[in-house]
């Protein structure tokens, strides 16, 4: 075996992680002249996390730059870093460290979300129309050609390449996206946990007025059972219905419950039966043995 000591090794850079050109240097650019992405999909907000990041930036400040393009207006759009724009803000910082790249529409959507992708914590909301984005400025640069609502073998696989580097499969890529054919409110709803990402993709396929139905049914009875959503889907003519047709079919999906048959006894009556001293639970065991023998002789009697 040939010897490769002395060989160069090429590790990835930063960049190649972003999918953006690779850049030289990094200047201070003002707190002002960053303006937030458009549309961006990922919230930041002021929270315990916050707090954790400004309190690392006083002490150390700005250990990773964040990466911006200019815009047409002498200033720059952040591409990633928006929670350190935050923090910075935060702390009273007046600049900061960034790497400054000349980028298309389409090259900054994907570098934008492959560079947010990697944090610990994304709710299904941020994931799903980061992705979405990801996918249509794929799309628009020629590496995906089918739209996304069709599940063809193609598309599966575009959003395969979509997923890779995040650690999602395109199965996973394909119900993420779905979410962003909710209603807010129920998008609300999969982000706090109170509907099931399940159950949520499900219900994208719904149209929107029966979306509303079903907040307003899970918000009074806080709960949606998978069967209830089965029972939707059968519906051939789902979208014709009224609001009360379609909560009579959720509730007419629960199981039924069996009605329970409780007898009791005064103690007046037992009196006529069981000696004053006789415990509770002697009592209930002499009942339940006369009627054993009672259901036997009914047994008998019918032929069973």
């Amino acid at each position: 075996m040939a010897s490769r000591v002395g060989e160069k090794i090429k590790l990835t850079s930063i960049d190649e992680l972003l999918c953006v050109p690779e850049t030289n240097g990094t200047i201070e650019i003002e707190l002002g002249l960053i303006s937030a992405f458009e549309n961006h999909p990922f919230r930041v907000v002021d929270d315990e996390k916050m707090e954790e990041l400004v309190e690392s930036i006083r002490q150390q400040g700005i250990l990773s730059p964040v990466l911006v393009r200019p815009d047409d207006e002498g200033g720059y759009e952040m591409i990633s870093g928006h929670r350190r724009l935050r923090a910075a803000t935060i702390v009273g910082l007046k600049k900061i460290p960034a790497i400054v790249k000349e980028l298309t529409d389409d090259e900054a959507i994907i570098a934008m979300v492959n560079a947010n992708l990697q944090r610990e914590e994304i709710l299904p909301s941020e994931r799903g129309f980061s992705l979405k984005m990801k996918m249509d400025a794929m799309r628009h640069q020629g590496s995906c050609r089918h739209d996304v609502a069709k599940l063809s073998v193609v598309e599966r696989k575009t959003a395969t390449i979509v997923g890779e580097g995040s650690g999602l499969t395109g199965r996973s890529v394909q119900r993420y996206i779905r979410l962003t054919e909710l209603i807010p409110e129920l998008l609300d709803m999969v982000d706090t946990k109170r509907l099931s990402l399940v159950n949520g993709v499900d219900i994208s396929y719904f149209d929107k007025d029966v979306q509303k139905w079903l907040y307003e049914y899970i918000k009074d009875n806080r709960n949606l059972k998978p069967e209830q959503i089965v029972a939707l889907k059968e519906q051939r003519n789902l979208k014709n219905m009224t609001q009360y047709t379609v909560i009579a079919i959720l509730n007419d999906a629960l199981p039924k419950k069996s009605a329970i048959k409780k007898v009791s006894f005064s103690e007046k009556k037992l009196s006529k039966y069981f000696p004053a001293d006789y415990p509770a639970s002697k009592c209930e065991r002499i009942i339940t043995e006369l009627l054993e023998k009672w259901k036997l002789e009914q047994e008998a009697q019918n032929g069973i």
